[in-house]
């Protein structure tokens, strides 16, 4: 029997078979698989282990969300000639992608979802899931000192997680080399330490007493894993990163003979921004990849076989609490606390005309990346969409 106007109304046998067959049709068609979800993103059964399933989406969900995260890229990113990369992704799904601009402007080379872009700053999150990956070896300590993987270095009492979360009180090595360094010769990671060894510029404050972001803490860090290792920090990252997760388009740039290979980078209007003798220097910069593969680093960061939660709950919490406010860092990632709010987690970048934001809504296993090789601001607006997928503060700034 079925209800039909308030009236129970018995249904002959083939009608009642055929409306069960409608009905599991139904089902399976008002979700997305587990399966498809993790094949948005993985390319090969290898990088699928990463990837941990989630519960399957309702299309009215995926057609809801797709329609506010539509609404958001045409009022907040398409803006001024956007060119770039914007992706929003729930469970490793794709929401909603976007990819506009140009990777050569004279030459109206256009963007595509494989071209690899400088993320600027976002590589530190790249470079800590690095170093908690040789952690989780037995490779590093984060609270040993750091001259026990540097003994040159001049520092006393400076660890590994004071690098990672900015509580060194070192100088950044683009104004300590002011003066010192021929700037028309190429600065290295190892290069940067010898200075420190040379000079031993005074530091800002003493070690852990606060939080003081800082360019050089990241370059420390790239060569603590070259040391440890015995490879060199491009190669690392690929092997134990960029290939695991089959991110494809990802790379270190450094030692570039031809540096014209590179996608360019713009200011607003265009004009190309050369290359400066900083350009070679690595862990804090230099990662070059596409929206695409941060999502897979984004997915696998939920999975016990790419990082252990015991490391992963050391990653993304605060250590700066002496100032009262609403940003925090965690290691190698940035956060945004508001009382009764879910934790936005997140990275900015700004180099040359390179900008950008990673958001990982961890509560609510959502990923916005908005990533720009032309001088913008509005990649930085990624909190203003984060309410309609949890309980976020509705901030429109990261800066």
């Amino acid at each position: 029997m079925v209800l039909i106007a308030d009236k129970w109304i018995s249904l002959p046998p083939m009608f009642k078979i055929t409306t069960f067959f409608c009905l599991v049709l139904c089902l399976f068609s008002c979700t997305d698989s587990a399966q498809s979800i993790r094949q948005d993103i993985a390319e090969d059964a290898d990088s699928l282990r990463f990837f941990p399933e989630f519960n399957p989406l309702t299309k009215k969900y995926l057609r809801t969300k797709k329609r506010q995260s539509a609404r958001f890229y045409k009022d907040h990113v398409d803006q001024d000639d956007f060119s770039g990369m914007f992706l929003v992704a729930k469970n490793g799904k794709i929401i909603f992608e976007r990819t506009a601009g140009y990777a050569d402007f004279q030459e109206k080379k256009r963007l595509t979802a494989e071209t690899s872009i400088h993320v600027a700053s976002i590589s530190k999150v790249a470079t800590s899931y690095l170093i908690l990956k040789l952690c989780e070896e037995g490779l590093i300590d984060l609270d040993s000192d750091v001259r026990q993987y540097l003994p040159e270095f001049p520092y006393e009492g400076i660890t590994v997680r004071m690098l990672l979360n900015h509580r060194s009180g070192i100088q950044y090595y683009a104004y300590f080399t002011h003066g010192k360094w021929d700037w028309r010769k190429k600065l290295t990671n190892q290069d940067i330490l010898k200075m420190l060894v040379k000079h031993k510029f005074p530091l800002n404050f003493p070690p852990g007493r606060k939080f003081s972001y800082c360019n050089t803490n990241f370059a420390l860090l790239a060569l603590v894993a070259e040391r440890v290792t015995e490879t060199r920090f491009p190669e690392l990252m690929k092997d134990k990163i960029f290939d695991p997760l089959g991110m494809n388009n990802s790379f270190i740039a450094d030692e570039y003979d031809n540096w014209d290979e590179l996608n360019s980078s713009y200011d607003s209007k265009w004009k190309i921004q050369p290359f400066t003798n900083l350009d070679g220097v690595y862990g804090d910069k230099n990662l070059y990849t596409t929206a695409r593969d941060l999502l897979k680093l984004d997915m696998a960061s939920y999975s016990q076989l790419f990082l252990s939660d015991s490391l992963k709950n050391q990653m993304f919490k605060g250590y700066s609490q002496e100032i009262r406010g609403h940003a925090n860092y965690g290691l190698g990632m940035r956060m945004s606390e508001y009382k009764g709010y879910s934790t936005n987690f997140f990275h900015t970048g700004w180099w040359h005309g390179n900008t950008g934001c990673y958001s990982t809504l961890r509560d609510d296993t959502t990923c916005i990346i908005s990533i720009s090789n032309k001088f913008t601001k509005v990649v930085y607006l990624n909190g203003g969409l984060a309410p309609h997928f949890g309980n976020y503060y509705p901030t429109f700034s990261f800066e």
